[in-house]
């Protein structure tokens, strides 16, 4: 008995070899699968196809979302201010002598028609001209500056230039200051700034939109020594004009010069000043030092006394205070 059974047990053994070699791979070399169903059972299963294509079960991960690629775009341009309109319709201009065209047409004279500001001559084609056109200058521009005007003026004639409601306001003040009898005359600085300050207030108090286009102080020495090449001009100069820095227009010694040097220093006091104030006002230009810095040849000069603008001065004028106004 014991011989049948070990002889039956090997022969079961040996068959359970050759099944999982030829089917799939639900056994091991010990025996038949824990998991597998009973011997009646398995022979009911289908036979996989051994030259069928297995597909293989991958492990399910998460397909990771691509992050979307944004185009380069170059920083945006900041927009103009969108306070300052660049084509006002209406311009009151307050100031000196350069603003009334004093000496420009006829000696001793004003002549505010060839103003830089509001003038009509078509050969200066002041500003008003430029933004208002011929038809308008007459009803819709106004020359309130007075010849001799100092800064401490100005906060009056800015009250007159508000009352007119203007969308633009033009000054050039601060030569009067600086041109007194001696250099120790000149306006402190400190009073020019109280007056300049006040001025605008008293302009934002009654026309608080209106614009205000601020002209730089002329380089009275720059005039000193454009004017001291003409004879004439040396004639009229010893009548007092500009006496701090046109006095003793011939003496190149030492002293004369540091005076001229103090009176020059002063004006660029002044001018820092106006750009200091203007900056402080939303709806403010300073002319960024151009009248300052530009260099008034002979024939833009007063042919009677070499120091305030000729016709020709006058359009240079407007043409430097048209092209800050209407700057985007």
């Amino acid at each position: 008995m014991r011989g049948r059974r070990r002889f039956r047990t090997a022969v079961v053994s040996a068959t359970a070899v050759l099944l999982c070699a030829g089917v799939l791979s639900g056994c091991t070399a010990g025996g038949p699968d824990a998991t597998a169903e009973p011997s009646g059972k398995a022979a009911a299963r289908p036979t996989p196809d051994p030259h069928a294509t297995q597909t293989p079960t991958l492990p399910l991960t998460p397909t990771p979302i691509p992050t979307p690629t944004l185009p380069l775009t170059p920083n945006p341009t900041p927009p103009p201010n969108p306070l300052w309109d660049v084509s006002p319709g209406s311009v009151a201009a307050v100031g000196d002598s350069v603003t009334r065209a004093f000496d420009a047409c006829a000696v001793l004279a004003d002549c505010p028609e060839v103003s830089w500001a509001t003038g009509t001559d078509t050969a200066v084609n002041s500003l008003a001209l430029r933004l208002l056109g011929p038809e308008k200058v007459a009803t819709r521009s106004w020359n309130l500056a007075r010849t001799g005007a100092r800064m401490a003026e100005l906060p009056e004639q800015m009250a007159g230039a508000a009352a007119e409601k203007p969308e633009l306001v033009t000054v050039m003040m601060g030569a009067n200051d600086a041109c007194r009898a001696t250099p120790e005359l000149m306006t402190p600085v400190a009073d020019f700034r109280f007056s300049f300050e006040t001025a605008l207030a008293r302009l934002r108090a009654d026309a608080p939109k209106a614009q205000v286009y601020v002209s730089s102080v002329p380089d009275l020495k720059h005039l000193w020594s454009t004017g001291r090449l003409s004879p004439a001009g040396l004639k009229v100069w010893k009548l007092g004009i500009c006496g701090s820095m046109l006095a003793d227009a011939e003496d190149l010694g030492p002293a004369a010069e540091r005076r001229r040097a103090t009176v020059r220093e002063r004006v660029v006091a002044y001018n820092k000043v106006l750009e200091e104030v203007c900056a402080e006002d939303e709806r403010c230009r300073y002319d960024d030092g151009a009248v300052f810095g530009f260099r008034f040849a002979g024939g833009q000069l007063s042919p009677w006394d070499w120091f305030h603008p000729s016709r020709d001065g006058q359009a240079r004028l407007a043409e430097l205070a048209y092209r800050r106004i209407t700057k985007e």
